[in-house]
């Protein structure tokens, strides 16, 4: 498989993104709880942005979106990062790397933190998150259970924004490195299914 475009979710991905939902759901157990309307599950809280992973073929095969947190955490701004999602057959061409790029690109040009939420398990997801140097801050318990009743325990993931300097590169830099041809980029992987 060729290395699938990101670009903003539109409103008619939405079906694609359930779609694609189903067999991660199917493969691992994400969401733990299959929502009751998974449209609504992705679209609210109403996203500041959502993008999608699609292949040559424009089928939905990684999703991510970002939300505001009303008011600040630690006195700065904060969005939180949701939904991210890679279907099995795209994994090991880094699209969740490239969709949490994407994610702190967002944030870093309106120098807003990130933070996020890993439930259960979630060993890949985790390696994946420290790997793009994000940090647990904290484990707490959910406030909703697992399928079968048991708790569930949440990690709290906190990344700083990096501010413009020689090591983060302009949006127009960002943007051409987006667009090269896959063969010039890394393709170092990541199976994560788990936001």
């Amino acid at each position: 498989m060729n290395r699938p475009a990101i670009r903003r979710r539109r409103a008619t991905d939405l079906d694609g993104c359930v779609a694609a939902l189903a067999e991660v759901h199917r493969v691992d157990g994400y969401p733990l709880n299959w929502p009751a309307d998974p449209h609504r599950w992705l679209r609210e809280p109403h996203p500041a942005r959502a993008w999608v992973a699609v292949d040559a073929d424009a089928a939905v095969v990684g999703h991510v979106a970002v939300h505001r947190i009303s008011g600040q955490v630690d006195g700065r701004p904060t969005a939180e990062v949701a939904r991210l999602f890679v279907v099995p057959r795209a994994r090991g061409l880094a699209l969740g790397s490239a969709l949490l790029n994407r994610a702190r690109q967002w944030a870093d040009k309106r120098a807003t933190d990130l933070v996020l939420e890993l439930a259960g398990g979630g060993t890949a997801a985790a390696a994946l998150y420290e790997r793009a140097g994000w940090r647990c801050v904290r484990t707490s318990t959910a406030p909703w259970t697992a399928p079968d009743g048991s708790q569930v325990t949440l990690r709290h993931y906190a990344l700083r924004h990096r501010a413009p300097g020689p090591d983060v590169a302009p949006a127009s830099t960002a943007r051409r490195r987006a667009s090269r041809p896959a063969a010039s980029r890394s393709s170092g992987g990541s199976s994560t299914s788990i936001s």
